[in-house]
């Protein structure tokens, strides 16, 4: 467990991610009905990008820090929830705090809703426990968040979401994260599960994908958001997220969102992204 996300915090693929979150939030509040929302690899909670290990990489000057002029009116709108929970976030703990998935989720929770939010590190479980242990919404569970997934679905409420973002330390962890996506939509066919990735190895991922099309019963997208040329497996080129059942209008949403955010998160004067369906209705 050598992996600690304050280094990567507010970076590209956390806007791609978090706005995606936070749009699949928005929708499942449309309904009166409660919900719960799985974090199955929660890290911290919230970072400090004045911090040493932001401060370090700088990562997220080329991801938070381009968000901070307007794009145009429709997309600003589908950004309102993701940009609405930072400011909530940076109200209560400060200018250069960031929120990570588990306060965004936070942010969203309704009397009644249930975030748990789980993770592995001991220290970050602990920073968590202390931050949410006066919330009854919240619950955070030190465990491995692999076996977190299929002890924790279906829920109670029989609404909400997973979170699958791994640390991708070791090798064959995209395609442990289909055979694990496969298998827990199997087990909770009516949830959403948003599982993110990073690109780099692209043909492992596409046969991921292709592995997915095939076995998922129910209806996904692939999100891909790339901030420069593909095809060096060693760098980071971009990031993804498969979202199973997503929410009727989130491929419209992300034909909008997912070209602005290309050209504005860019390196070397190349973005790109792409929004695919799989799963039986592709």
């Amino acid at each position: 467990m050598n992996y600690r996300h304050a280094f990567h915090a507010g970076n590209h693929a956390d806007v791609l991610k978090h706005l995606v979150l936070a749009r699949v939030l928005d929708h499942l509040r449309l309904k009166d009905k409660p919900f719960r929302a799985l974090d199955a690899f929660a890290g911290l909670g919230v970072y400090d990008l004045e911090a040493d290990e932001a401060a370090r990489t700088g990562e997220w000057r080329e991801g938070w820090g381009r968000m901070a002029a307007p794009f145009a009116p429709d997309v600003e709108a589908l950004l309102a929830p993701y940009r609405a929970a930072v400011a909530a976030v940076q109200a209560r703990d400060g200018a250069t705090a960031y929120p990570g998935s588990p306060a965004l989720i936070r942010e969203a929770l309704r009397p009644g809703d249930k975030g748990v939010f789980v993770e592995l590190h001991p220290a970050d479980a602990a920073t968590l426990q202390d931050r949410y242990a006066r919330d009854p919404r919240a619950k955070v569970m030190s465990l491995d968040g692999w076996t977190a997934i299929n002890a924790q679905i279906p829920p109670p409420e029989r609404r909400g979401l997973v979170l699958i973002d791994p640390p991708y330390e070791v090798p064959g962890e995209i395609e442990r994260l289909g055979a694990h996506l496969a298998r827990a939509v199997a087990k909770w066919p009516t949830g959403v599960f948003l599982a993110w990735y990073p690109i780099k190895d692209t043909e492992a991922l596409d046969r991921m994908v292709r592995d997915l099309d095939a076995a998922l019963p129910r209806p996904a997208l692939r999100l891909d958001l790339l901030i420069e040329r593909p095809g060096d497996p060693t760098r980071l080129t971009g990031s993804g997220l498969i979202v199973v059942n997503p929410p009727w209008r989130l491929a419209e949403e992300a034909m909008l969102f997912l070209p602005a955010l290309a050209e504005r998160l860019a390196r070397h004067e190349f973005g790109g992204f792409r929004c695919d369906p799989i799963g039986p209705a592709a």
